[in-house]
Formats: structure tokens, sequence, C-alpha cells
């Protein structure tokens, strides 16, 4: 995992968003750090190189040796490296012959390109670029006795072809690539850790199988609860569609999409999420607007430490009330630094800041933000 640190602007400066992806991560990485977010990249799995998979070569050689009826392509990428694999191994021309004698149904229009590019095409493209719309077209016509090729994309769809089964097809995976773990799962761990300790802000998924990945090594090392309520309350989970999001709700955890299932409209939902979450308030005649990892002064970006964020926080909570230190020393994270660690972090948080006076010392009860007109009585020392 790299943490990569973009320009002090835009839309997401002061946030950090993880990015999970092995597939176009450096596109989506460069997406969130133009509209200034700082990312954490961890691969949560990695990509079996078609040509290596054994599988994929059992899968064609079925199919060339009994003709399917009907093919579903489901991702361009994975209909392309199908094609290109069997050329590879020689058999580029008899599954071409095979696939041309075949109704080829396209999940979107991006497969459709992948298709036609490969000088076949596509019968029916269904307009939600659905799979659920492609099933209810095929049980609406009717599959018993069809033999229906399924070009699989990193997950079973495991339900889709208990469907097409059940109604009595015979149904044929095409795993044209396969998910596997990482082999370094120490991003991945350490993205974890920064997500439970709060100072991750949204996790951005690109497919089912990586928000799947992520879960199970949570599960693995006892966290799922940890990460689950750190979603709970306050990580954005953002999906780039309704099928990457499944793992995530069948854990209860509520997710965002954008309309359209594709990385620049995914990038704007987190553009306009995690802003509109961003509290605000006037202490000591500053506009202060607390973003994720940082704080912008009015309008200058300050980076601020997660343990000094999370004492503005709960100083932020209710503006020129006071906190007291036990309040405070329970919502600093990690080990118990004592009343004397609060009232260092609270003049470290002072320093971040940049202000004069941005946090007042009320004497025997605790602190708050300045936050009333110049003026006011104030009864504490005025740290």
């Amino acid at each position: 995992m790299h943490d990569t640190a973009p320009p002090q602007q835009g839309p997401l400066a002061g946030f950090t968003v993880g990015v999970t992806a092995a597939r176009r991560a450096e596109e989506l990485i460069g997406l969130l750090q133009r509209r200034g977010a700082v990312v954490q990249h961890a691969p949560a799995l990695r990509i079996v190189p078609l040509a290596d998979d054994s599988e994929l070569r059992t899968a064609t050689d079925e199919l060339i040796g009994n003709a399917p009826d009907t093919v579903i392509a489901t991702t361009a990428v994975g209909f392309r490296g199908w094609i290109e694999a069997a050329g590879g191994w020689g058999l580029g021309d008899a599954l071409a012959e095979r696939l041309r004698g075949a109704e080829i149904l396209a999940r979107g229009p991006k497969v459709k390109g992948a298709i036609r590019a490969a000088g076949l095409r596509e019968k029916w493209s269904p307009a939600s670029e659905s799979m659920a719309e492609v099933l209810d077209r095929l049980l609406a016509q009717g599959v018993a006795g069809r033999r229906i090729a399924v070009q699989l994309h990193g997950e079973p769809l495991t339900e889709f072809v208990a469907a097409l089964r059940d109604a009595g097809a015979d149904v044929v995976g095409v795993p044209v690539y396969r998910w596997l773990p990482p082999e370094d799962i120490g991003p991945l761990d350490r993205l974890l850790d920064a997500t439970l300790a709060g100072s991750v802000d949204a996790l951005a998924f690109t497919s089912a199988p990586a928000a799947a990945s992520l879960l199970a090594r949570a599960e693995e090392r006892g966290l799922r609860p940890g990460l689950i309520a750190a979603f709970r309350h306050g990580v954005a989970a953002v999906c780039v569609g309704p099928v990457t999001a499944l793992p995530l709700q069948a854990q209860g955890i509520g997710t965002l999409q954008p309309e359209r299932f594709r990385l620049g409209p995914l990038v704007q939902v987190i553009c306009q999420e995690l802003p509109a979450r961003a509290v605000e308030l006037t202490v000591a005649g500053h506009r202060v607007q607390l973003r994720g990892q940082a704080v912008l002064v009015d309008g200058v970006l300050h980076p601020v430490p997660p343990a000094e964020m999370a004492l503005l926080r709960a100083l932020a909570r209710d503006p020129g009330e006071v906190v007291s230190r036990a309040d405070l020393l329970a919502a600093l994270p990690g080990t118990d630094p004592g009343e004397h660690g609060v009232d260092a972090a609270v003049d470290r948080l002072r320093t971040a800041l940049g202000v004069p006076g941005p946090v007042r010392t009320v004497a025997g009860e605790g602190y708050r933000p300045a936050a009333e007109p110049a003026g006011d009585a104030e009864h504490g020392d005025g740290g």
C-alpha cells in the first residue's frame, strides 16, 4: 500500500480514500488524486494470467468440442482476453467459428465493442447493463435443453448459473480470469488497520471479489466486527455498481453507487459524499471545516494527525460547550495517555490549526473551541 499526496486543492482535499482494485487501479488513483484526495492503494486480489489458466483452457476445449447455443459475454477485458488466450493456444479460429454460430448476449456497451473487434456480432444487450435483465430475458424465452456459455468475471455468478440450470439449461462457465488473494497481504492488512483506526474516509470497490476479499481478510484477523462498525459509523463504502456492492450489503453495510457503472461517476459520488459530511464552524473568528484527515482554515488545508483530529471532532460536536478531559480522553485512539496526554494533544491541535486561540481551557472543567464572537466573556485561562 502506498500513500499518494495530492495538491492541497480540489473537492477531496483533506480526505483519504482506500483503493482495493488490482485492475485499472492507476486510472482510479489518478482520478482521485486530481481531485485532491490522498490515496491508500492495497490490491485485495491478483488476477491469474489467462494463458496460464488451465480452467479456461478446459472450458474452451469443451465449447469447441460441443458448440454452445448462447454465449453471455460479461466484461470487455474478459472477452478480449479469452479470444487472445485461445489464439495463443492455436485455438482462435476454432473458437471464433463456434462463437459465430451462437447467439451472443453482451452485458454492456464495452463488451459489445470487444465482441465486434473480434469480428463477431452480439444479438442483444440490456439497457441496464444488469445480469438480472439478461437472466429475465433468457428465462422468458425458455432455456430448457439449450447449451449456454457464461463468461465469468472473477466470481462464479452462482445464483445466475443456478437459475439457468434449474430451468433446464446446460451451463458451461468460462472463467476468463480468476481472482486469488494478493501475493503480498501486507498492504491489505495496513489498509484494514488504517480503516479501523479512523484514518480512511472512504473505500472504493470496483469488483465484488475485491469487496469479498477485504471482508475475508478481516475475518481471518478477527477484525470483521470492527470493520463493519467502521463502515456503519463514518467510512463510506463506494461501489462501482450493484453487483460489486453485494458482498458488503450481505453484511448489512450500506453502500453508495453511481447511476452509471464507470470509474468517473464512481469518483463523482465520492466527491459529492465526503465534502457533504464535513463539519463547519467558526473558531476564533476563522472559518474551520473538518475534512477527514485535515482541516480547512479560511480555505487553507492543514493536515491534522489522527489523535488531534479525534479531539477536534469531539470538541466540534457541540461548539461552545465544554468537553471534559475524561470525555476527550475517551475520544483519543489507541492506548490511554492519561489526562496529561490529553493536555499535550490539545497543545498539538492548537499548533496544527495555525490560528491563535482556537481551543480554550476552561479551568477545572476541560476544553472548548473558541466558537463565540470576539469579546464574549471567558472564564478560563484562554490557553
